[in-house]
């Protein structure tokens, strides 16, 4: 498996073993476009397919990531026992159930027992859960876990604030609501001091 996503986001999907399945998602979109009563081969739709189908394979890259591989691959051995807390991680996903996007800002600490990461690797794993089809529930959850599977610290606390373009665009249509989920393990979930710390650190109020 792909350990980190290119920086160039679709260098890799330009990649010859990734062009076949480029082209079959190019053929279903053009059927979707042909089926909500627009002509493919109009102008301005002439390529839509082919944009459609790279931007596809760009969002969901996730699945071709290894987010345990992410920390493991700058995994150093540290005597500090105090919280490590990465806010602010910018965090843009899709809603497995509308295929819309959600969006917002991740909130990741742990304190860790004999091992650190890079900071930055905490962000990537962020990233690797988030391009795939999702829910903010189970991705909150994923990313938790995977610090905990591959540091095994003294806890681990996730906080997720997102809106979603299925609340936003059609359904109920509410444009300021926002979902607040979080996730604890260790000393986040025993001991409410090390809780309250975090969000007083992570300006989660």
């Amino acid at each position: 498996m792909q350990i980190f996503s290119d920086s160039a986001g679709y260098e890799k999907i330009l990649q010859p073993e990734n062009i076949g399945k480029t082209e079959r998602l190019e053929a279903l979109y053009s059927r979707v476009i042909e089926e909500l009563g627009e002509n493919p081969a109009r102008e301005g739709l002439l390529k839509t397919p082919k944009r459609m189908a790279r931007t596809m394979q760009f969002l969901v890259q996730g699945y071709e990531i290894d987010p345990v591989a992410i920390i493991n691959s700058a995994k150093f051995k540290e005597e500090y026992q105090q919280m490590v807390l990465v806010k602010d991680i910018e965090m843009y996903s899709l809603c497995e159930h509308h295929l819309l996007p959600f969006y917002g800002k991740a909130h990741v600490a742990y304190i860790p027992d004999g091992y650190i990461t890079g900071l930055s690797k905490i962000a990537r794993v962020v990233d690797a859960f988030s391009r795939r089809l999702q829910v903010q529930e189970r991705l909150t959850l994923e990313i938790r876990d995977c610090i905990r599977q591959a540091l095994k610290p003294l806890g681990v606390a996730v906080v997720i604030e997102a809106a979603h373009m299925c609340m936003q665009i059609r359904g109920v249509q509410k444009q300021g609501a926002t979902t607040v989920t979080s996730a604890f393990t260790g000393v986040f979930l025993k001991d409410n001091r090390t809780r309250e710390e975090f969000f007083h650190l992570a300006g989660i109020k």
